[in-house]
Order: C-alpha cells, then sequence, then structure tokens
C-alpha cells in the first residue's frame, strides 16, 4: 500500500488497488491523531478526507494480446484535467475526435491483466463492447454520483435510478 501526503490538514490518502478495502488499523489511527493534534482538527475530519484513487473493474469480453491471453480484470485511476487536456494536442484526436476516448483510457487504466503496461495502442484494439464498458466505467468513478438520479416508477410507484450522463468522454 503506498502513501502520500494529502494537501493542506496534513491527512494521508491511501492509494493503491487495495485502498478500497482498507480500514485504518492501529497505525493509520495513531497517524491521523497525530495530525489532528498537530493542525487542530478532529481525527474524524483527518480520516474522512482520504481519497480513493484507483478503480478494479473486469472487462465483458477482454484484451486478447498478440499471444492469445486474455486480461479482463484491471485498475482504472481518477482522471485529472492534464488527462483531459493533454489528448486533445493529439495529432489522431485533432483529425478524428472520436480518438480521444482511445487516448484518454490509455492514461488512465493503470493496470490490466497481466501487460507490462497499457497505452493507447492496447484500448484501440479492444472489442468494442470493452471500449464501451470502459467510457461508462470512466464516467461514473470520475462523476462522483452526479449522473444518477432518484426516480418513481409511474406504474407501481417503486423507487428506482436512471442514469443521466449522456456527454462523450473526456467532456466533463
Amino acid at each position: 500500500m503506498r502513501r502520500t501526503a494529502a494537501r493542506a490538514g496534513g491527512a494521508v490518502a491511501y492509494a493503491g488497488p487495495d485502498a478500497a478495502e482498507a480500514q485504518p488499523g492501529p497505525e493509520a489511527a495513531a497517524e491521523a491523531a497525530a495530525a489532528a493534534s498537530q493542525q487542530q482538527l478532529p481525527v474524524q475530519q483527518v480520516q474522512q478526507e482520504a481519497l480513493r484513487t484507483e478503480f478494479p473493474f473486469q472487462l465483458p469480453r477482454g484484451y486478447v494480446d498478440e499471444s492469445g491471453a486474455v486480461h479482463r480484470d484491471g485498475t482504472m485511476r481518477l482522471s485529472t484535467a492534464r488527462d483531459e487536456l493533454v489528448p486533445l494536442r493529439d495529432v489522431r484526436v485533432q483529425e478524428n475526435p472520436a480518438y480521444l476516448s482511445v487516448v484518454l483510457l490509455g492514461r488512465v487504466i493503470t493496470r490490466l491483466g497481466t501487460l507490462p503496461m497499457v497505452h493507447d495502442g492496447i484500448v484501440e484494439n479492444m472489442f468494442a463492447s470493452d471500449l464501451a464498458f470502459l467510457q461508462d466505467f470512466y464516467r461514473q468513478i470520475n462523476a462522483e454520483g452526479h449522473t444518477r438520479a432518484a426516480v418513481r416508477c409511474p406504474h407501481c410507484a417503486e423507487p428506482f435510478e436512471v442514469e443521466l450522463g449522456g456527454s462523450r468522454l473526456g467532456e466533463s
């Protein structure tokens, strides 16, 4: 597990594939308490500032590499402003705006199966259903839940949620 110092406030942010399951242990609680006492912040507030930055996924079909191995399990990190701006300078994106999602996904996918690295060349050779899955997954993890709305069925009055996000990848 990798730890990095957070912004002002001295909180500790946990990053890595196991960050979602990681519960603060005695060491983390002690570090948070120390940071809280130095900054005059309640311990609970310091612990709430931990941010999950990587999210696991499983492709519906899987990427097939040149040796025929199928790679389905992967990890995607949160996108930064740089991730969304740099591809706009790419000649392929300027010639074909639809290529934006391929370049962007190549930047934010941190792991895919046993591949040593993931880049836009990998993404452009994925099955269309896997590309669509990754585009939706990107929107979900980067939208912070703002694209869902609670509604009620007009016939049975049962509550449920609908996905409202319809914008293209990279246009947040």
